[in-house]
């Protein structure tokens, strides 16, 4: 469930907001009645976006969002205010926004512009991780260039197709890797007969790891596999 922070001064539109967006958004929605609370709130916590109002008392939303910046340059930021000058989103997207919403706006379009900027960061983020080649997986480091696998003084060479299968777990670390995707990267074809060499290639793989208990790869029983750090 992703996490937002709300801070927003009106009462009855901070609460109408975040009900709507826990009922309709399926969010974890965190209110604040002002800026000098949304900031203590983000430093005791993570969020995956964050809704700003910029007319608030004790600290404005814009000096907020300048003092998040500094804590976080990434974490998708949208202002709301009654106030639609240009001047207003200039001064919002110069500070780092990502978006900008006019006070009166219905609910339905906030909702649509947060998944739209939530589905762009997490496009962005896993574009960033496709082009990762080196991964930390506990004890070991993966090499995926050099196709090494190493902990402490003994490294483990893989093979190519090995080393492509654990890359594309650890991509999707802790998460499920689908034996469809799994084959259809690697082997380019989900056939029987490639489904069992994979099967081959995951043994070998959870043997050159077996050396830290806490990296483990598991079966989902009917979907995948996942690679498991604790």
């Amino acid at each position: 469930m992703k996490k937002i922070l709300l801070v927003e001064d009106d009462p009855n539109l901070g609460l109408l907001l975040q009900d709507y967006l826990q009922l309709k958004g399926k969010f974890d929605v965190v209110l604040c009645k002002d800026g000098e609370e949304g900031l203590r709130t983000f430093t005791k916590h993570t969020f995956d976006l964050l809704i700003l109002d910029v007319m608030m008392p004790k600290k404005d939303g814009f000096t907020l969002g300048k003092d998040i910046r500094k804590i976080n340059a990434h974490v998708p930021i949208i202002f709301a205010t009654a106030k639609g000058m240009i001047e207003d989103k200039t001064q919002a997207f110069n500070l780092g926004g990502d978006d900008y919403i006019t006070k009166p706006f219905r609910i339905e379009e906030l909702l649509l512009r947060i998944n739209a900027l939530l589905k762009r960061t997490s496009n962005s983020e896993k574009h960033e991780e496709e082009k990762q080649t080196t991964f930390k997986l506990g004890r070991y480091t993966f090499d995926y260039t050099a196709q090494l696998v190493t902990i402490g003084d003994t490294q483990q060479k893989l093979s190519t197709k090995e080393a492509e299968l654990l890359r594309l777990l650890c991509i999707r670390k802790n998460e499920v890797l689908t034996r469809e995707e799994a084959l259809l990267n690697i082997w380019h074809d989900d056939n029987y007969f490639n489904g069992r060499s994979m099967d081959v290639f995951l043994s070998k793989i959870r043997k050159y790891l077996r050396d830290d208990p806490s990296v483990e790869i598991i079966n989902v029983h009917g979907r995948g596999y996942k690679l498991l750090i604790n």
